[in-house]
């Protein structure tokens, strides 16, 4: 399967909570989108990998994704390096995605940048022919293939965004998505151990910063990403 966009998330719900509008956007347009989950999670104070799974399996329902998939990295130990790098061009290969979109490049948690980094360093050796990779169980040799763009999403830290994406009218589905993860996220009843992301205060952020966002470019929501390289537009109406 062909995707328009392929979403890279070093844990089950950071692609929801940074890119979750945009990726609801996109598929109301008719556009493949998926997510691969780099790790299950396992190390997260609340839950389980096993729980993770199946909230993840019904964020991707109700995003109506094309495909969700989770590489079982080590959550807290990955690293960036040849192993690593030629399991995520295996899957970049599969899916020849034209965006990608990834983690924050900074953030709280070290598996974020880390994440974006080794997310970011598979897109361009993907594209080199002298990499060879299978796909396992399969005889046939994958062609190269790099996206056109990879762009990362936003997450603890308030960076600054290098473009936003007008998200009005897909606010609630993204919230819906964020909820979907309910071991994880606000929940009076809960008796797991708090976490900074476990308080309503951060739940309420994630849409105080899309409101803000869409205030400062004149819209209702917008979520924000940086670039590797300068954004190119074909006409000047294409910026709003």
């Amino acid at each position: 399967m062909k995707l328009d966009i392929l979403v890279f998330g070093a844990h089950p719900d950071d692609a929801e909570l940074g890119a979750g509008a945009t990726i609801a956007k996109e598929v109301s347009k008719g556009k493949k989108v998926g997510v691969v989950d780099l790790t299950r999670g396992e190390l997260g104070t609340r839950g389980t990998a096993e729980i993770r799974d199946q909230e993840a399996t019904k964020a991707a329902k109700i995003l109506g994704l094309s495909v969700r998939e989770n590489m079982e990295f080590a959550d807290g130990f990955f690293t960036n390096d040849k192993e690593h790098q030629l399991e995520l061009i295996k899957v970049i290969r599969k899916y020849r995605p034209e965006i990608v979109l990834c983690n924050a490049v900074d953030d709280r948690h070290i598996d974020h940048a880390r994440g974006s980094k080794l997310v970011s360093d598979a897109c361009f050796l993907s594209g080199l022919v002298k990499i060879d990779t299978k796909m396992d169980g399969d005889d046939e040799w994958q062609a190269p293939w790099r996206p056109k763009v990879v762009y990362h999403y936003i997450q603890w830290k308030n960076l600054e965004p290098d473009f936003v994406v007008d998200v009005s009218g897909f606010i609630d589905k993204k919230t819906e998505a964020i909820m979907a993860y309910s071991s994880q996220f606000y929940d009076p009843k809960s008796k797991e151990p708090e976490t900074p992301i476990s308080s309503k205060n951060f739940t309420d952020s994630v849409i105080y910063r899309a409101r803000d966002l869409g205030r400062i470019v004149g819209v209702e929501y917008a979520e924000g990403f940086t670039v590797e390289r300068y954004v190119a537009v074909d006409n000047l109406g294409d910026l709003i």
